[in-house]
């Protein structure tokens, strides 16, 4: 058994399956939901400003259309990823587009995380008698399509159920406890987008958003800005642009020789987190996959602009400003004079390699 699953490069593992999958899947719904939503967006509120300019009004119809196009294939095109990810042969991959239309069709709110568990069934399945028979055009779909399909049926509905749960769970208790809920959701979230595993994919499988997505977009952003501002002296602005646009993921080999060098933006997302719920009552009322990204390329904050749908203040920009950049980056800037004047973070600590 263990010499088949090597042959078929099926590795049943947490690192395959809970980062590489779950990683692969939270690019998939980026390139579908998450740019699709951006881009009717931007067709929604430029058409608005552009309603007495017929030209310009069409090419915002079109930016319209092509985002809610791109939106209604999230399902694929996250169970493409996955394979991807698993290494499937092309008939695995292609097949998986329908087991991830099904299970995110059936999976309801908690799509995503459907998705995940049941695509993963199937693609394995699928590499298992991929090219074991001579009708492997038939054989390779057949198996991966309605393995895929059944488990949709069967479970699909009650992980999305499941994974709903959790979430208004989550969301309802922020709503009661949104100092205690801020400091916990900020850090943790903003703990998992710095770890190899995908922040944006639990936030889009439990569905966080309103105040609890808020403080998810707290917790993502301290973690970004806070080891961008943190590590300037050894990155210097090619470190701002890689960490505070790109991940703070880059860390995680330094953070895995010396682990105290993570405490500065671990504290500084547990104070960003409740003063975004409790001060500026921040709201991800946009799409829950944002709640995940902090300030990578800024998706986190689009999400949130496009939660407010026009009817935003000044005090509702003043907090996405100062929770998003300010403070993480004025937190971290002072904690780490005080962790490098104590000798707790040394020269070079927070070097990323070239």
């Amino acid at each position: 058994m263990k010499a088949f699953l090597k042959r078929k490069k099926i590795d049943i593992s947490w690192k395959s399956y809970g980062i590489g999958a779950m990683s692969a899947m939270a690019q998939g719904l980026f390139a579908s939901l998450l740019i699709g939503t951006i881009i009717k967006t931007l067709g929604q509120q430029a058409g608005n400003l552009a309603a007495d300019i017929s030209w310009l009004k069409q090419i915002c119809d079109w930016l319209v259309d092509i985002g809610t196009f791109a939106s209604g294939v999230a399902g694929p095109a996250m169970a493409i990823s996955i394979a991807v990810a698993l290494n499937a042969p092309p008939l695995v991959v292609f097949s998986a587009a329908a087991v991830g239309q099904a299970a995110n069709a059936k999976g309801g709110a908690g799509g995503p995380l459907a998705v995940l568990l049941i695509a993963i069934i199937a693609v394995e399945f699928g590499k298992a008698v991929s090219k074991e028979t001579k009708i492997d055009i038939l054989v390779t779909p057949f198996v991966t399509v309605v393995i895929g399909g059944l488990l949709a049926i069967w479970t699909a509905p009650y992980i999305g159920k499941a994974a709903s749960y959790v979430g208004e769970l989550t969301m309802w208790a922020t709503e009661q406890q949104p100092f205690l809920m801020g400091v916990l959701v900020s850090v943790i979230i903003g703990m998992a987008l710095t770890l190899p595993i995908s922040s944006a994919a639990i936030c889009a499988s439990l569905g966080l958003v309103g105040l609890a997505g808020g403080a998810a977009v707290a917790g993502c952003c301290a973690q970004m800005v806070g080891f961008a501002v943190l590590s300037f002296r050894e990155n210097g602005f090619g470190g701002i642009v890689s960490q505070g646009l790109g991940t703070s993921m880059l860390q995680m080999g330094n953070i895995a020789k010396k682990p105290v060098i993570w405490l500065p933006p671990i504290i500084a997302s547990s104070i960003t987190g409740p003063v975004a719920t409790c001060f500026f009552k921040l709201r991800m009322d946009g799409p829950a996959i944002s709640s995940g990204m902090g300030t990578c390329g800024f998706v986190g904050q689009i999400g949130v602009i496009t939660g407010w749908n026009g009817s935003a203040g000044w005090f509702d920009w003043v907090g996405l400003v100062v929770i998003s950049f300010l403070l993480p980056a004025i937190l971290c800037w002072a904690l780490g004079r005080i962790f490098r004047a104590a000798g707790i973070i040394k020269k070079d600590d927070l070097k990323l390699e070239d």
